[in-house]
């Protein structure tokens, strides 16, 4: 094994025998891999004794001094094919695949040298990126294993696999969404991936190697290749049927500290103090990255580059977005830019507690006017709706006829979030439950949404919040008004300004039996009841139809706040009641007025509408774009517990 002599002056140079020297601008690919040598670096401290174990045999890294501050470099360059070999770093007695592991072994204890192309499955040259204006998408929230081990045909349960499988992409295709979030698919720390028999769960926030694929979503584990060709599989099957795939990105904390590979390659660099001395605990995790640190930083930009050129991700979730600085949140958006300015990123605008930086420097929900083209989730509109996150059996604006208190400020909020959190002039945001003041400069940077993986899933709160509600059905048998309010809500979202969003089973009256925070419970509570689609086919049915009807009328995504402000109008309604009119030709839409009224009260409401003749396209819980019949006059009743779309 011949090992190659490497330095550095200024920048880094790398000393090729028998070739010119040559510049190398220095990443976080720690490990190049060609048929002729491979190349190892690693970011740790200097003077540290770093060197890296290659298939058993230990190698002495040398470092390399730079002019760039806080850059302290290791280096080691082996001749020969070492494709399919194993490697560890070793700093000071701690071994680890290092902090940008591309391969691993299973459960990730050491790393892989792989020849990337070897993992590029038949076709992959041809698979583009599937990015669209973002006003456009309609966002599916799914983790892997709930999607599909409760489904009898599916061949690769709770695999990525699975989202090649036909039935699958039929189901997506028909629902209408256009855009998969997957929840974390790297490689995480809480599944042993050696017991896959075993019952086990978790959603995966908890991370180890960030940039290699989970081990238990593929066939084979042991195998550092399969996993990697399985989610390029994945990905390549539902840009095949025109999805975009959102990956879920956890950097705000590690699964723990002494064990992680920022902590075993440089010491408390990767994570934030507290005056103390303390960690600090933002994510609730036990600690808390440190996002304004240069290589951290760098650390994340290369990351989501390296996501979607390897893996053609087509936009990023940030889990605890109100973790991270605001300077290195707008990097990111840069380094994606470089890549397609279309890729989408959104993120938490909120902590899980308090953070080692000051407030005003984190991309938390009222910092997004400072991120631009970079959205937050809107708590508003989900607990104007349902209800506070704080209080699982408080009502929301759904259950109006309880809310003997509260009601203007649900309404009001619900307002707000129609309008994409923007500033309207009918939106009085002193009212607001949570913004004081518009936080989006475009609706765009609004995800609207009223249930996800890590809360109780819609039916759920409807059932915790409003008394008797569960023990209701009618003459079919079905939970008739638990289904007119889960149908009103996903209204509510669906006719939003901003990105709507929705909990993957949603469409199949979801429920996790009252659990609130299942990310460890059994498949009995997480997995998708199939069953369901064909028990209430008017869920899926009118989901379906409501995700066309907005995609096929842009008054319903215009996009930008200036067209939002100037067509869409708010009508005079009871407190109980919600309407708005988006008028003249919005968006260029080929109706002319299209008028939305939201009823949560248990009886019928009569609401004022400018005089005319109007097309009922969405009545009573059915919804028919060609007409379920029309209206004449100046004012129309609204079923209770519905929506009523009309235009003319």
């Amino acid at each position: 094994m011949r090992i190659k002599n490497l330095a550095y002056a200024g920048t880094m140079i790398l000393m090729m025998a028998c070739e010119p020297q040559k510049e190398v601008t220095f990443t976080f690919d720690e490990v190049t891999y060609s048929s002729q040598e491979t190349v190892f670096k690693l970011f740790a401290p200097e003077k540290a004794k770093v060197s890296v174990v290659l298939d058993g045999d230990s190698i002495e890294m040398n470092w390399t001094q730079t002019t760039q501050k806080d850059l302290s470099v290791y280096m080691a360059a082996v001749e020969g094919d070492h494709k399919n070999k194993t490697y560890e770093f070793v700093v000071n007695g701690q071994s680890s695949p290092g902090v940008f592991a591309k391969a691993v072994t299973v459960n990730g204890q050491k790393g892989v040298v792989l020849d990337m192309k070897a993992t590029d499955p038949a076709g992959w040259a041809a698979d583009k990126h599937v990015l669209r204006p973002w006003q456009d998408l309609v966002v599916y929230e799914m983790h892997h294993r709930d999607f599909s081990v409760g489904r009898e045909d599916a061949q690769n349960k709770g695999k990525f696999l699975a989202f090649t499988e036909p039935w699958a992409i039929e189901h997506l295709k028909a629902l209408g969404v256009n855009a998969v979030h997957i929840l974390p698919s790297y490689d995480y720390g809480s599944v042993d991936e050696t017991r896959l028999d075993e019952p086990q769960y978790n959603w995966g926030y908890d991370p180890v190697n960030y940039n290699v694929p989970e081990g238990g979503y593929s066939t084979n584990p042991f195998d550092p290749q399969c996993r990697v060709n399985e989610f390029k599989q994945m990905v390549q099957a539902l840009h095949k049927a025109d999805i975009a795939v959102v990956l879920d990105v956890v950097y705000n904390h590690t699964y723990n500290i002494d064990n992680s590979n920022f902590q075993r390659t440089y010491p408390d660099y990767y994570y934030r103090k507290t005056a103390d001395g303390q960690y600090s605990n933002g994510s609730g995790c036990g600690n808390e990255t440190a996002s304004e640190k240069p290589m951290m930083r760098r650390f994340m930009m290369e990351s989501v580059k390296y996501w979607a050129n390897e893996y053609h991700i087509d936009g990023f979730r940030f889990d605890l977005m109100g973790c991270h600085d605001i300077t290195t949140m707008n990097a990111i958006r840069a380094a994606l830019d470089s890549i397609s300015p279309d890729i989408f990123i959104y993120g938490e605008g909120w902590s899980a507690g308090g953070c080692g930086l000051p407030g005003d420097s984190l991309g938390l929900k009222a910092n997004i006017p400072q991120m631009p083209r970079i959205a937050a989730f809107s708590d508003d509109i989900r607990d104007a709706l349902r209800g506070p996150f704080s209080d699982d059996t408080k009502p929301g604006w759904l259950a109006a006829n309880l809310l003997a208190d509260g009601i203007g400020e649900a309404k009001e909020s619900l307002k707000a979030g129609i309008a994409g959190m923007i500033a309207h002039p009918q939106v009085d945001y002193a009212k607001v439950n949570y913004s004081k003041k518009p936080y989006a400069l475009e609706p765009t940077q609004m995800m609207a949404y009223v249930s996800c993986h890590d809360d109780m899933c819609l039916v759920d709160r409807l059932m915790a919040s409003i008394p008797g509600l569960s023990g209701k059905t009618g003459q079919s048998g079905a939970p008739e008004e638990l289904i007119r309010l889960d149908l009103l809500a996903q209204t509510a979202v669906f006719t939003s300004q901003g990105v709507p969003f929705m909990l993957s089973g949603e469409e199949l009256l979801r429920d996790k039996k009252g659990v609130h925070n299942s990310f460890e419970s059994p498949d009995s509570i997480n997995q998708l009841d199939w069953t369901n689609k064909e028990r209430y086919p008017q869920v899926f049915d009118y989901y379906s139809r409501m995700i066309a009807l907005r995609k096929a009328h842009p008054a319903f995504h215009l996009g930008k706040a200036e067209l939002v402000q100037k067509h869409l109008e708010f009508l005079d309604a009871d407190d109980t009641v919600v309407a708005f009119r988006l008028k003249d030709n919005a968006g260029g839409d080929a109706w002319k007025d299209i008028i939305v009224i939201l009823n949560a009260n248990r009886e019928a409401q009569t609401v004022a509408i400018p005089e005319g003749r109007y097309t009922v396209v969405c009545c009573d819980g059915k919804i028919d774009e060609t007409g379920l019949g029309e209206v004449n006059g100046d004012k129309v009743q609204v079923a209770p517990q519905s929506a009523l779309i009309i235009h003319n």
